[in-house]
């Protein structure tokens, strides 16, 4: 396969961080292409490719965020997204769809360019895909959200994307064609039974033991959060370290989860410096779990790992090894000296001496 075309068939995603923008999606977009590996760097054309997405309506922005729905299994709507050329020469977009997913680190991001939608991404339609926009202009281009009869109850979300595929000339003469993406979110709740759910999958604790006890070591807790309903939700999340019988060692400060999709999952990490060596660390995960509508049930989960205070321990061996030594050295001492003699007593004898009474 010739290296140009090879090339021609990798994109750049720039949906991630523009994604959480305000109603207006723009960037300023001259990246590298991936994949194939190039032998130089891209050089940028004469100037910088800019343009915006924002949710819009026939006759311009409308002041939405994003994109947000409440509809009934097969629903039909149109809706409008605004594309804006904000460079100095006509433009050419490619418009469509595409399904969401929380990525590893809990980010809200939009499928690669190679992967077809299968959910609310395939249920938007555009009359065509191809849109051209004048420099300083906008287009309002319509699109027809179709809700399957059969689609599942909860939320379900995408985008909706104007990418541009420009050509690049490497430093050694090389032409590539870098694929540019922008998107506005798409938020669908489609009406059924609505099941919020948040669940902590799995707990880990390990701890830094200090040789001396006073100044205390870091305990380590990993959890792992996972959205088991079928409403985004999002939340805030503690860590308590307790020792035996309930002793309160330590206690983080709320930490916000992020939002999680239907399906996502996000692991968090807490690193809880000053805690004593208590034999038995102990740490619970508290959960305060919300969705848009509503606060939820909080969700507990805990973990222990042994944390002996060294230093105290060998203290007391030592002292126990001293008193174990002090007694044997008595018990023998005592053993060695024998039986002790015990003097005769007299009794006085009474009566008259020389006879009988």
């Amino acid at each position: 396969m010739p290296l140009v075309t090879l090339l021609s068939r990798t994109c750049v995603t720039l949906v991630a961080a523009l994604l959480a923008a305000g109603p207006a999606s723009a960037a300023v977009a001259a990246p590298a292409p991936t994949g194939a590996p190039a032998s130089g760097p891209a050089t940028p054309g004469p100037a910088a490719t800019r343009w915006a997405v924002q949710p819009s309506g026939p006759d311009g922005p409308t002041g939405r965020n994003y994109f947000i729905y409440d509809l009934a299994p097969g629903a039909t709507l149109t809706d409008h997204v605004g594309v804006t050329n904000l460079s100095d020469r006509p433009l050419t977009f490619q418009v469509y769809g595409t399904d969401a997913y929380t990525t590893a680190d809990g980010a809200f991001a939009l499928l690669p360019a190679d992967r077809a939608a299968t959910d609310v991404g395939s249920w938007i339609r555009f009359d065509r895909q191809a849109w051209t926009v004048a420099p300083g202009r906008r287009a309002d281009i319509p699109f027809r959200l179709s809700v399957p009869a059969n689609a599942t109850p909860g939320d379900h979300a995408g985008g909706v994307i104007a990418a541009i595929a420009q050509a690049r000339t490497t430093a050694d003469g090389q032409q590539v064609r870098v694929d540019q993406r922008l998107a506005a979110r798409v938020y669908l709740r489609v009406n059924g039974d609505v099941r919020p759910a948040v669940a902590v999958e799995s707990v880990s604790v390990s701890y830094d033991n200090p040789i001396n006890p006073a100044g205390g070591g870091d305990a380590v807790v990993t959890y792992r959060v996972r959205n088991t309903g079928n409403v985004r939700v999002a939340g805030t999340g503690t860590v308590a370290v307790e020792g035996p019988f309930g002793w309160r060692l330590a206690r983080t400060a709320p930490v916000d989860l992020p939002e999680l999709l239907p399906g996502g999952g996000f692991t968090v990490t807490e690193r809880v410096t000053g805690v004593p060596p208590a034999l038995l660390l102990t740490a619970e995960i508290d959960l305060a779990p919300t969705t848009v509508d509503t606060a939820l049930p909080p969700v507990r989960r805990a973990a222990s790992t042994w944390a002996p205070p060294w230093l105290l321990l060998a203290a007391l061996a030592v002292l126990a090894g001293w008193l174990t030594v002090r007694l044997r050295r008595r018990a023998r001492a005592a053993r060695t000296a024998g039986p002790v003699a015990v003097p005769p007593t007299t009794r006085p004898v009474t009566g008259t001496a020389g006879g009988a009474p």
